[in-house]
């Protein structure tokens, strides 16, 4: 049997992105663990939520976790000295300074955890950095140092890693959720469907309230602007705001109280639903048109789902990723401006259909970039396996014999 455990992912997330992250990532572990003809049972160190799952099966172990396990640490040592191998997703994003110190702190906690408890540590795609403090360097260094592989979902991620001082080699994927599978949701009418994404994170200005990711434009004037544009458009779209983070008890990143804010002075718009999983937003995303956000996984669902996309990027990730796989249709709100990013957006919807048709090739590039690291997965497995089968040897051999005389 493989014994999996995962950190850093979320089945309970307010964030659909990092819960598509999750679904993507137990789907491609039971596909390994078929091929290799091994029982699977996995283990999900979750933080506590409200929510309910997003993913559900009898070969998980779904354990919740808080501050005080952080204080009182048996339980997690337990949990990571029983798998065979933890991997270990950054919620996509995280491992780096700009989200705060509180979450880099957590982060490297559990990474820290797994390494004392002397199980494999394999960092699954993910983007690095930026590491902007000494300590959240040399932390980054020596834990990477020490891990069994280290996946990053593109070039600039590894060049970044690099860049610390890094000696080790670092393997470039994409993201795992390309991967993630979409529920059906079917719309009728023949007016083109335009998806926004809107993000309360950036309506807020950031957790502190400050224009905490340094953009430079008026993100609530740019999405008027671009509400305005589709609405009075000759082609008379269906504009649809769509939430990619659910979060009523955290206002300040929650989509939802976004999109109604943008409702109450835009009658001619649709809300879509505060979708329960990440495949459920996936399905409603894959029937529009065109579609544009600030939330990366609610883009790459468009992305990976064909669908025309201009996604408005808030940091590197978003380059990072698109670029790698060949799609430059990235509007950048941290160097654009105000009338580059609605431009952009707009010519894209113009040109939608040769922005769908390069979605799919992009696509395609970006899941051969991921069988690196699923058949990299494969073979650490394999030994995984191979290991389990050996015999014992020394003490251990003396007490299965002496049992078996018994």
């Amino acid at each position: 049997m493989l014994k999996i455990c995962l950190i850093m992912h979320a089945t309970r997330s307010n964030n659909l992105g990092v819960g598509a992250l999750t679904a993507a990532q137990i789907d491609t572990l039971r596909t390994i663990a078929k091929q290799l003809r091994q029982k699977l049972k996995i283990t999900i160190l979750d933080w506590a939520d409200r929510g309910t799952p997003c993913v559900s099966g009898d070969d998980l172990d779904i354990v919740t976790i808080t501050g005080r396990d952080l204080l009182h640490p048996n339980g997690i040592f337990r949990h990571m000295r029983a798998a065979d191998v933890v991997l270990d997703i950054g919620a996509g994003d995280s491992f780096a300074d700009i989200y705060g110190p509180k979450r880099l702190r957590r982060m490297l906690w559990m990474k820290l955890a797994c390494l004392a408890a002397g199980t494999s540590l394999v960092h699954a795609p993910q983007t690095y950095g930026p590491f902007s403090s000494t300590v959240s360097k040399f932390f980054a260094k020596r834990i990477l140092d020490r891990s069994e592989l280290i996946f990053a979902r593109d070039e600039a991620s590894a060049k970044h890693l690099h860049g610390l001082g890094l000696k080790r080699e670092v393997l470039v994927a994409s993201d795992v959720a390309l991967r993630l599978p979409s529920e059906p949701c079917l719309m009728d009418g023949d007016r083109p469907r335009v998806g926004l994404n809107i993000s309360g994170l950036l309506k807020s200005g950031g957790y502190n309230g400050r224009n905490q990711f340094g953009m430079d434009i008026d993100y609530e004037a740019m999405c008027c602007e671009l509400i305005e544009r589709f609405l009075a458009h000759p082609e008379r779209p269906e504009l649809h705001l769509i939430p990619h983070v659910i979060s009523p008890q955290m206002p300040i990143e929650d989509d939802v109280a976004a999109i109604r804010h943008f409702a109450s002075k835009y009658r001619d718009v649709i809300c879509a639903p505060a979708f329960g999983t990440p495949s459920e937003a996936k399905g409603y995303i894959a029937e529009m048109s065109f579609f544009t956000g600030a939330r990366m996984h609610s883009c790459i669902a468009a992305f990976s789902s064909g669908v025309a996309v201009v996604p408005l990027a808030y940091s590197r990730k978003f380059s990072g990723l698109f670029g790698a796989l060949g799609y430059g249709h990235v509007a950048d709100c941290c160097a654009d401006s105000h009338d580059e990013i609605v431009a952009r957006v707009m010519d894209g919807f113009e040109q939608r259909d040769s922005l769908a048709a390069q979605t799919r090739e992009a696509q395609l590039n970006g899941l051969a970039r991921l069988q690196l690291y699923e058949k990299s997965l494969e073979r650490l497995f394999r030994d995984v396996v191979a290991d389990q089968k050996k015999p014992a040897t020394g003490q251990a051999a003396g007490l299965k014999e002496s049992l078996a005389v018994k």
